[in-house]
């Protein structure tokens, strides 16, 4: 291994740009970085639904320029995609995106960290392309935000949900929960802040919205003492509630056909697709039965220990969760400083210890937020709605923007201890 090792780092959304600068703070200088993505900003996903609702443009407001922050630490940045990944010749192959017509490029790494997030199967639902929306992208965002302000939507059955999540399996892999919808936080926060919204607009409310999900019970992951108080509260509120679907079979003008033999009505049908792993990546020794990234605790491939992976690319996140895949980065960070870097704990790293951490908006300046592990066999368990967890989405969103993705490490159990225990 060279004198400095290489890092390469595959994709700088949220999990890739917070590995990467953890990885310059518990290195140092002691290793040399360099990050592959085809854009040059992250696009803050959590965020769309606001801009939505307030009519903004998310392009405009949600797209982060990361590359100055990146400079700072002195890491080098390749905008390009990623077309293959030789573990055992420890090289990765990229194609440049500024412009069309480039040349296939090879990488060396010393280390590989594959944080390319996930490809989302819209292309497989019958009839999204022409009758679906999602808030999935600034895109997607963007168009629905058309279709809504502009006089596209006439105020008709609202339908929300997820399809069917098929996730990866292996032998190798810790023991977690089986997933049937990749998050369902999205779904149950755009129901919410979208009743609001309609009601604001003078075209209905929460009786106008219909959830559904293709598992038993819609957000599983919240777990048990969460959900006894979340879904009466739904139904209480008048929204209309369909589980068990077993996914979607196809979206047509007037509703949703789903798997189970039944339907929905719907003028307007939001969609939360199958999450799948890129295809390059599904015949690598590297990865699972649906080509997510096989690790241990550590985010750390068993077969390959230079390999990790975090965020949505990797196996064990699940369900895919930011804030995973924020604890994943700091827990690969700290092993790859104490390996290659300057970095000395105290005491042993811990291995990532698996939680659920959720803040969404429910609209006039109020949102929800859960907290829980018993999904996980844990026994925390918070649910709270008011005004702080709104508070703390946005405050969440000024600080990513201001530091460029690399959170203190108090950020979030100072976000956890306020939310916790204090209720505006």
């Amino acid at each position: 291994m060279a004198a400095q090792p290489h890092i390469v780092i595959l994709g700088t959304n949220f999990a890739g740009l917070t590995t990467a600068r953890y990885i310059r703070e518990y290195a140092g200088k002691n290793v040399r970085m360099t990050c592959i993505d085809r854009k040059p900003y992250l696009a803050f996903i959590p965020n769309i639904p606001i801009e939505v609702w307030n009519n903004n443009n998310p392009e405009s407001s949600l797209h982060l320029p990361f590359v100055r922050f990146l400079d700072r630490d002195d890491i080098d940045f390749i905008q390009a995609e990623v077309q293959q990944i030789d573990v055992e010749q420890k090289k990765v192959e990229y194609k440049p995106m500024e412009r069309s017509g480039s040349a296939i490029e090879k990488l060396a790494y010393d280390y590989l960290v594959i944080a390319l997030g996930n490809k989302l199967a819209f292309d497989e639902i019958e009839g999204f392309g022409k009758y679906g929306h999602t808030f999935t992208d600034t895109y997607y965002g963007d168009k629905i935000r058309r279709h809504l302000h502009d006089g596209g939507y006439k105020g008709g059955p609202v339908a929300i949900g997820s399809d069917l999540f098929i996730q990866g399996k292996s032998e190798k892999l810790p023991d977690i929960p089986v997933a049937e919808a990749a998050c369902e936080g999205p779904p149950v926060e755009i129901s919410f802040s979208m009743a609001e919204w309609l009601g604001e607009k003078g075209l209905g409310g929460s009786e106008t919205i219909t959830m559904f999900t293709p598992a038993e019970v819609i957000a599983e992951d919240a777990g048990e003492t969460i959900l006894e108080e979340l879904l009466p509260m739904v139904q209480e509120m008048g929204f209309g509630y369909k589980a068990n679907t077993r996914g979607i079979k196809r979206i047509y003008e007037d509703g949703i056909e789903f798997r189970d033999g039944s339907s929905l009505e719907a003028e307007l049908k939001i969609i939360f697709p199958n999450w799948k792993a890129h295809d390059f990546l599904r015949e690598l020794p590297i990865s699972d039965d649906q080509g997510f990234i096989i690790t241990d605790l550590f985010m750390r491939n068993p077969d390959y220990p230079e390999v990790f992976a975090v965020g949505d690319a990797a196996s064990i996140t699940v369900p895919k969760l930011g804030s995973l895949g924020h604890l994943e980065s700091e827990v690969l960070a700290k092993v790859l400083g104490e390996e290659v870097g300057g970095y000395q704990p105290k005491e042993s790293i811990d291995p990532l210890k698996f939680k659920l951490v959720c803040m969404g908006d429910m609209g006039a300046h109020k949102g929800f937020y859960m907290h829980s592990d018993e999904w996980w066999g844990g026994e925390t368990s918070i649910l709270k709605m008011g005004r702080t967890p709104h508070l703390l989405k946005m405050g969440f969103k000024t600080m990513y923007y201001t530091l460029g993705g690399k959170i203190p490490s108090w950020g979030l159990p100072l976000s956890e201890l306020i939310a916790d225990r204090t209720v505006i």
